[in-house]
């Protein structure tokens, strides 16, 4: 039999072909469980896992802005930079890489860019996956209305203390050093059960002239703390006392790559710190919370927030807008007595708050990845079937 150059050229097509389609095929993607793995990445980069690591692929949806983006870049280096326990999350931004998006293991959304559009959403979902609402920013400031996502997310990582994980600012630790909250029930010591404070911190605080610092660089923010600062300068300047504003806001500045300088002096000069949120929702208690407790000056808070989830009672103040004459008025009395100034640092002998990035323990990503790793959670069912109540605050939506 005479084969013809065309059949030739026909027969080398279809082996071709057939070469090609089984290699794609061998490459795709089985289901959850994987071990070995050559992922080719962004830059013509490819990743290499010679051991036998389930990785566990998650997708970032939206498109990322600070932090998450950035503290979350491609692969797993961000786990393994902070030393996580669990550092087999690979992070991607590349909807393509594992050729549908049904395949990632997790989804995760940014709230702060969430869609409004049910096509800018996946448009395949396995049951297999867990799609994760993550946002640390005021759900004031981004609410969620749409009624596309009741019964959309499966976990939340979010500053709300009833989120599966933390996506927070603090934690607050006992004198052993165990990892006590914020959480929803906090058991405190009563301050007036709390040991005295002792002559180092006595002579610490001694140094204090001026009545308050307030570190702002969002004017005009939605909860009005602007008016509630003006409004206690000038209540406090009836007792020659001032409040020393930095930032764009005020007349004091605290150039940037300067905060710790700048905060040396809250904790030399200042009696109290001004911490006052730029929103009102439950459980958003931002950093500035920490600019006043690790730094020898007494919280005067501001926010939506139940600060008993926070703080013990009577080691901080409150202001509110109906009462600020009253709270200038306490401030300058609790000035003039040191030992009523003294009561409000005694919880040192007692808890710590630290910085949610200090300790692999409590770093929101490892938790993260320690979630996603989580077997037993992971093979249960969950869903928030009233997402946009449980996010948005009361009258937010309608």
């Amino acid at each position: 039999m005479v084969i013809s150059k065309c059949d030739k050229y026909l027969v080398l097509c279809l082996i071709l072909c057939v070469t090609l389609f089984s290699l794609v095929y061998n490459l795709d993607y089985y289901g959850p469980e994987r071990s070995t793995q050559v992922i080719t990445i962004q830059n013509n980069h490819k990743y290499q896992s010679n051991t036998s690591i389930d990785f566990k692929f998650v997708l970032l949806w939206t498109n990322q802005t600070e932090p998450i983006r950035s503290n979350l870049r491609e692969g797993n280096i961000a786990f393994k930079n902070r030393h996580c326990s669990f550092a087999n999350c690979y992070m991607t931004t590349n909807r393509q890489l594992l050729r549908d998006v049904a395949n990632f293991d997790v989804i995760l959304f940014n709230g702060r860019e969430l869609p409004d559009k049910a096509w800018l959403l996946p448009q395949s979902r396995s049951s297999h996956q867990k799609y994760i609402y993550a946002n640390m920013e005021s759900s004031a400031n981004y609410p969620v209305c749409n009624k596309i996502y009741n019964s959309y997310f499966n976990w939340t990582w979010t500053y709300k203390l009833n989120s599966d994980e933390i996506y927070g600012y603090m934690s607050i630790k006992d004198k052993e050093g165990n990892v006590i909250g914020p959480k929803e029930e906090m058991h405190w010591e009563r301050v007036e059960a709390m040991m005295p404070i002792n002559d180092t911190l006595k002579a610490k605080l001694s140094t204090k002239k001026i009545a308050a610092a307030w570190f702002v660089s969002h004017c005009g923010a939605r909860s009005g703390r602007d008016l509630i600062a003006e409004e206690l300068q000038t209540e406090l300047e009836k007792y020659d006392m001032q409040v020393d504003i930095f930032g764009k806001c005020g007349t004091k500045e605290c150039p940037r790559g300067s905060m710790k300088e700048c905060l040396q002096l809250v904790e030399t000069d200042y009696y109290f710190y001004l911490s006052f949120e730029n929103s009102f929702a439950d459980d958003y208690v931002t950093e500035k919370l920490l600019n006043g407790l690790n730094h020898y000056a007494v919280p005067v808070v501001f926010g939506g927030a139940n600060y008993t989830r926070f703080m013990p009672e009577r080691i901080y103040l409150t202001a509110q807008q109906s009462r600020i004459r009253e709270l200038a008025e306490e401030m300058v009395d609790i000035i003039n007595d040191k030992q009523k100034y003294y009561n409000f640092f005694k919880w040192h002998n007692h808890y710590s708050y630290h910085d949610l990035r200090e300790s692999r323990d409590t770093d929101a990503y490892c938790k993260l990845c320690a979630l996603i790793n989580n077997q037993d959670k992971y093979l249960s069912t969950s869903v928030y079937e009233n997402f946009t109540q449980w996010w948005s605050p009361e009258n937010e939506c309608d």
